[in-house]
Formats: C-alpha cells, sequence, structure tokens
C-alpha cells in the first residue's frame, strides 16, 4: 500500500521578523503598542487610497465581502468596513490581531490569524494587499497569488521604484522590500504570471519619506 504525502509547507520567517517590528517599534509609533509604518498613517498618502477603495466599492451593486490580507494595525481598514457587507481582517501576527479584535468592533467585521502562504484564504468578492507581497520571497508570493483566483477582484498596492525597474527580484522575506535592489513586485509578470480580465491603477503616490511610489492597481480576475 501506497501513502500520498502531504505538500509541505514553505517555511515562512516573515511571522518572527512581523514579531519583531511590534516589538521592538521598528517602523516607528514608539507610543503604541503596534504600527504598521507612515505608510498605513500619513494622511496624503492614506487618504486617496481609502476615497478610491470606497469609490469603487459604492460602484458595485451589492456591498462586497471583502478580505483584508495582512491588516497591519487596521489604521486603514477601519475607514471601508462600512461599505461592506462583511469584512474580513487577517495577519500573520497572533498579538496584533489580539488587539485588533479588542479595539475594533463592528457586526459585520471579524479577525483572524492566518498564515497566507500556507493556511486558505477566506471566501469574499474582493480581495486587498496592502503594501503586503513587497516582504516577501517569490516561492511565497506565488503560493498566495495562485489562491487569488476565488476572488472576483483584488486590489493591490506596491511599493515600487520611481523609474523602470526589473520586476519580481527575488529577496529573503521580512520588513525589508525590493527597493534596495531596484526591483519591485509585478504580479503580471514572471515567474507569477497572474491571469486577470482587467487591470486598472487606482492611485500612485509619492511615498511618505523614503524613495519610491505606493501604486495601487485594481485587478478584475473573472
Amino acid at each position: 500500500m501506497t501513502h500520498k504525502s502531504k505538500p509541505s509547507k514553505i517555511p515562512w520567517p516573515t511571522k518572527d521578523a512581523m514579531q519583531q517590528v511590534y516589538e521592538h517599534n521598528l517602523w516607528g509609533g514608539s507610543d503604541t503598542p503596534f504600527y504598521s509604518g507612515t505608510g498605513s498613517h500619513d494622511a496624503a498618502t492614506i487618504q486617496p487610497y481609502i476615497e478610491e477603495v470606497i469609490a469603487f466599492f459604492e460602484s458595485l451593486e451589492i456591498p462586497p465581502v471583502v478580505c483584508d490580507l495582512g491588516c497591519g494595525d487596521f489604521n486603514v481598514g477601519k475607514e471601508l468596513v462600512p461599505y461592506t457587507q462583511t469584512y474580513t481582517a487577517v495577519d500573520i501576527v497572533p498579538e496584533l490581531i489580539a488587539h485588533n479584535t479588542k479595539t475594533f468592533k463592528s457586526e459585520q467585521l471579524s479577525f483572524a490569524t492566518l498564515d497566507l502562504v500556507n493556511d486558505p484564504l477566506p471566501k469574499g468578492d474582493c480581495a486587498l494587499l496592502r503594501q503586503v507581497l513587497q516582504h516577501l520571497s517569490n516561492a511565497e508570493i506565488a503560493s498566495i497569488v495562485n489562491k487569488l483566483y476565488a476572488y472576483h477582484y483584488v486590489i493591490l498596492t506596491e511599493h515600487l521604484p520611481d523609474q523602470e525597474f526589473i520586476p519580481n527580484v527575488d529577496i529573503i522575506s521580512g520588513q525589508g522590500i525590493r527597493l534596495k535592489k531596484h526591483s519591485g513586485v509585478d504580479v503580471l509578470a514572471p515567474p507569477f504570471n497572474f491571469k486577470v480580465k482587467a487591470a486598472k491603477q487606482l492611485v500612485s503616490l509619492p511615498a511618505p519619506g523614503v524613495k519610491g511610489r505606493l501604486v495601487t492597481t485594481l485587478y478584475t480576475v473573472f
């Protein structure tokens, strides 16, 4: 009798790295227990994003079921919840999710600790990934991208170089991103080759305090 082996999980050092980020306030915010950086708090950066995402939600016939994949400290997500049917926010750091669960309350809102690479993703109409993939290795990104076909829409934000760049130069997962290698994540390019019906840029703004731009794209999957 033969036994089929279970697919091996991809080791994800990001969990330890992200826990250290919050424990040691590596992204700033020393006066708060959890702070996801200026990219999640700078008003000039987040307000255009919030407005564009809300406008998209309101353009749909029915409020969407939204999955926030890598919700961070939820400073941005909290503004989007009222425009959704339900909103599931997940992150890899258990302490962060426990804090968010106590801090943010809404009938349509729920939080969960989730490993995006190895765990099944929540079901929904629209997935949000805001400055998440940029911290991950190509193998981890590929695992997540393969799961995004389950959604009708994906709204993806990435920190990209200002000028032309070679996409998807591989990195080791952690708090850093590809910008130091003059690269950035493009899910449509190899090795990910994400197949979509349409892609529309919603927002492109200078990243606060550092080089590069924060580019948000709406992908229509099917």
